[in-house]
């Protein structure tokens, strides 16, 4: 509900009510008097019949002022009897006008309370007057919130510090955006502050407004990202075509030359510099098929598999790995929980491969990695967890860029293309990191069409 300031209709109520009790007894006095005034009328008459006729000139002048005075008496009886039929009109109207306003206010506070996004106001002091249903829940404030001070409504966010400077540019709105951590999950709110006027223009507080834009804000850095992806494919295209056939012709003819010194005897000087060309040509040819994966638009091959066995297999994979490192792989999936999936399996597995093999270079001194999965009726989710020192604030916006990488190894394609593989799969990847390690979310919708061309 919303909560408004408390109502001063009571007030008016008892006036009223007052007045029209005054009304009545000062017209049951007046009928009074006039029953007074008809019995001294009556004694008069009488008195006038006995006496003698030189006195009843005067007794006459009597009569006459006890007639004027019940006339003007009729006339306070009607002019009572007026007050009190507009006092009787006025209560009505103001019954009338009072359920007018409950009903506005119900109206707007249903109205407030049914968007999705927290209003509340404020006095010029920064004190609480109202707030909606959405404001408490997003908050997480107490419904007994109104009239306390705005900092004390949430810790997470600098709420009157936000008004302060809109009060400071009261000719126009100010919006500033919010982060905000929920069990572990980041969020973005948008907020805006605007100056509360009565009807005559005087400033009587601020109006805030927060909006939870945190899905918008994925699908633009998503939207970010395909813009990227789809001039760098490009790129990668032309820059496979035009090296591929020259490094392959490179690579011969260093061949051709190893077997003609290798017959002369060469020293081992010219071995080692054959073998550095070698190696450098083999590994500008990794690069290009990685440039060639990124840029496929190739078909998928799916079939039916078990989510839980691909899990599993990746981690039997590198666990030899992981124990170098003094690493250890925890997976809490379970098998027969978990049913088949319709994927490209190669392609799925190697997203869990990257991720895994990130999540162990994480931890260079050693640590846990923990593998679990979230089933609801729409779709799958795995979440790979290490316990490194986090990803920083600068690089969150880089990590799935293709080429970036922070590693002296690697051509960081591997979460690009992890990142493309579950778009092709209408499936999604995200990440919640701190400096207590990172979460990776990959999503697998449970019956959708696939998106090859992506």
């Amino acid at each position: 509900m919303f909560r408004f300031q408390p109502e001063t209709g009571k007030n008016y109520r008892l006036a009223i009510s007052a007045l029209l009790a005054l009304s009545v007894a000062a017209i049951a006095v007046t009928v009074w008097v006039e029953v007074d005034f008809l019995r001294e009328q009556k004694i008069v008459q009488e008195l006038i019949k006995r006496l003698p006729s030189d006195a009843a000139e005067s007794a006459e002048e009597l009569a006459g002022e006890l007639r004027w005075q019940f006339r003007i008496t009729i006339l306070v009886v009607l002019n009572l009897v007026v007050a009190g039929l507009a006092i009787l009109l006025l209560s009505s109207a103001y019954r009338a006008s009072q359920q007018s306003l409950r009903d506005v206010k119900a109206l707007s506070g249903d109205i407030l309370s049914s968007i999705d996004q927290a209003v509340l106001t404020t006095d010029p002091h920064g004190k609480v007057t109202s707030i909606n249903r959405r404001g408490i829940e997003l908050l997480g404030a107490s419904r007994q919130c109104v009239g306390v001070p705005l900092e004390s409504l949430s810790d997470k966010l600098q709420l009157n510090g936000f008004r302060m400077k809109g009060r400071s540019k009261p000719s126009s709105d100010h919006f500033q955006e919010f982060t905000l951590t929920d069990n572990g999950t980041e969020r973005t709110l948008q907020g805006s502050c605007q100056t509360l006027t009565d009807f005559e223009g005087k400033d009587i507080g601020n109006v805030l407004q927060l909006r939870d834009v945190t899905q918008q804000v994925l699908v633009k850095e998503r939207m970010r990202r395909m813009e990227r992806y789809m001039g760098l494919g490009s790129l990668a295209v032309g820059l496979h075509h035009e090296i591929k056939n020259p490094l392959a012709a490179l690579s011969l003819h260093v061949q051709l030359l190893e077997e003609h010194l290798n017959e002369n005897h060469v020293s081992e000087d010219v071995d080692q510099m054959l073998s550095v060309i070698t190696t450098e040509v083999q590994r500008v040819g990794t690069v290009l098929e990685g440039f060639r994966d990124f840029a496929s638009l190739g078909e998928l091959n799916p079939e039916w598999a078990n989510l839980g066995d691909l899990i599993v297999h990746q981690v039997q994979l590198l666990t030899p790995k992981a124990k170098q490192s003094n690493v250890v792989l925890i997976d809490k999936t379970s098998l027969d929980s978990i049913a088949k999936v319709r994927v490209d399996r190669p392609r799925i597995e190697q997203v869990f491969f990257n991720l895994l093999n990130n999540a162990i270079q994480a931890m260079p001194n050693g640590g846990r990695v923990v593998v679990d999965t979230i089933i609801n009726a729409e779709s799958f989710t795995v979440t790979i967890t290490d316990e490194g020192p986090g990803i920083p604030d600068d690089l969150k916006d880089c990590i799935f860029d293709p080429y970036f990488t922070t590693k002296s190894e690697g051509t960081g394609l591997g979460l690009a293309l992890s990142d493309k593989i579950m778009r092709q799969h209408n499936g999604g990847i995200e990440f919640h990191t701190s400096p207590a390690g990172t979460t990776f979310e990959i999503t697998l919708p449970i019956a959708s069409p696939f998106n090859s061309k992506i």
